[in-house]
């Protein structure tokens, strides 16, 4: 399985969990909430849904209103399919939530993951955040010391495109360092001793870590800053 199937397995997934769609609502879902997913297909997510319906993860359930597929029957069309997220699939979306490894750091599998850290654990969004931007500082070390070799050999224009890709990544290392700051911060105040349980820190779906006040200027995470 590609790296990008598996992002889109695994968005498909998280957003079946909320509620059971058919895929013209999943397509559109995709396209809307997960900009990384902006210029795929039916002809990529119906396989993609095949896939899953064969692991056992979802299952293909007809349209629940009758009259929906007594119009297509009358118009010649097929009714279209519910898919649903099975008890399997559930579990294995919880077990893809939990990992944390160097590939949920890079930028469109980064952008999947962000967009479900309200069903991830505190503990898993931090370590998923400090990875990309342990990720992002390596990138613009490189990129800094690539435009010092080079800056001389370079015309106006290509210098300030080097600049621009500079600047995006800064950018998102400060909304990274919010980000970090805001979770520490919730979950210290959690684990003091008028918080109640400290079970209360693990529950997914916690945004209490999000900070009050967002910078206008932060980046889009669906972007890719490789530039």
């Amino acid at each position: 399985m590609s790296r990008r199937s598996g992002i889109l397995e695994f968005a498909v997934l998280g957003l079946l969990r909320e509620a059971p769609m058919h895929g013209y609502e999943l397509r559109k879902r995709l396209n809307t909430s997960l900009g990384i997913f902006r210029a795929f297909s039916y002809g990529t997510l119906y396989p993609c849904l095949k896939t899953l319906v064969a692991n056992g993860w979802l299952i293909e359930e007809p349209g629940s209103a009758p009259e929906d597929a007594l119009a297509a029957s009358l118009a010649g069309r097929r009714a279209k399919i519910v898919y649903r997220l099975t008890a399997e699939g559930k579990e294995h979306f919880e077990e893809l939530l939990s990992h944390t490894g160097p590939d949920t750091w890079e930028d469109e599998h980064f952008a999947a993951r962000f967009a479900f850290f309200g069903q991830t654990e505190r503990e898993v969004r931090m370590r998923v955040l400090e990875g990309r931007r342990s990720r992002l500082e390596e990138r613009l070390e490189k990129m800094r010391a690539s435009l010092a070799r080079t800056r001389e050999r370079l015309d106006d224009y290509t210098l300030e495109l080097q600049r621009h890709g500079m600047e995006s990544v800064e950018r998102e290392v400060r909304w990274l360092n919010e980000l970090i700051e805001s979770e520490r911060a919730g979950r210290d105040q959690r684990s003091g001793p008028a918080t109640g349980s400290a079970q209360q820190d693990h529950t997914s779906g916690e945004t209490g870590g999000l900070p009050r006040h967002r910078d206008s200027t932060r980046p889009d995470p669906s972007e890719d800053t490789a530039n």
